[in-house]
């Protein structure tokens, strides 16, 4: 039986526009299971981004609640939320957020800083998750300016996980990369998961999201279906298939 990290119970988001009421998300009841790679899919405008960002705790739900390891964050003030995010949640974004004025190691140690952690535990951790996503010392030491596009966002990977996040949420993590290199972005998150790392992704993209095992259709803020493709094997055409026939089924 998988331990439930996170619940929803009926939650809604709503937004003001033009004067009108927009229902972005409808009364979802969902739960998260440890060590999953949760893959949230569904068209432009279905919800996907700002149900990452309610879960994560990123924004609040208009109604319903949110429970993580028994603490309903969703009743959180925005202090509290962002002391939240900090110690159990980790980003990546498909915008990378680096600071240009800042080594791409210290980058990295500011996120852990934040939460008052040890800097000597914190650069041994750092450079052991460098070396497991193939970033040189050299390129440590480098400013974000210096780097390509690709190593960024592995080291936004590294700067998600410095805390040791329960989950790791990811936005469209590959959408503003080149083929080869978001392959390489979503061999690094794959293999994280594969060592126990709970992940929540957003992705319109058929390749990344058949690195999931449980993927979820998101369609007018409803969860429409959900698909169960077990653990990632690379070269499995049974894969490809399954999720293809679910997202037909869906209306992708």
């Amino acid at each position: 039986m998988k331990k439930v990290l996170l619940k929803t119970e009926s939650l809604s988001k709503s937004f003001s526009s033009g004067g009108a009421m927009q229902h972005v998300l409808k009364n979802i009841d969902l739960e998260l299971y440890e060590g999953d790679f949760t893959v949230i899919m569904g068209a432009s405008g279905a919800g996907k981004s700002t149900l990452l960002y309610a879960l994560s705790g990123m924004d609040t739900p208009t109604l319903g609640k949110i429970t993580f390891g028994g603490q309903v964050i969703s009743d959180l003030s925005p202090d509290e939320l962002a002391v939240f995010r900090r110690r159990h949640c980790g980003f990546v974004f498909q915008q990378i957020y680096l600071i240009d004025g800042m080594s791409v190691m210290d980058n990295v140690l500011a996120a852990g800083l934040l939460v008052g952690r040890d800097k000597k535990v914190l650069a041994d951790r750092a450079r052991e998750l460098f070396q497991a996503v193939d970033i040189s010392p050299e390129t440590q030491r480098k400013f974000p300016t210096q780097i390509s596009g690709g190593e960024a966002q592995r080291v936004g990977i590294v700067r998600g996980l410095i805390n040791s996040p329960e989950i790791l949420y990811a936005d469209e993590p590959t959408g503003a990369l080149n083929s080869q290199t978001g392959l390489h972005v979503l061999d690094t998150l794959t293999a994280f998961n594969q060592r126990g790392q709970s992940v929540v992704m957003v992705t319109h993209d058929m390749r990344s999201a058949r690195r999931g095992n449980r993927i979820l259709y998101l369609k007018d803020g409803v969860i429409l279906g959900e698909c169960n493709l077990g653990k990632y094997v690379a070269g499995d055409a049974g894969r490809h298939e399954k999720l293809s026939a679910f997202l037909a089924e869906m209306g992708w």
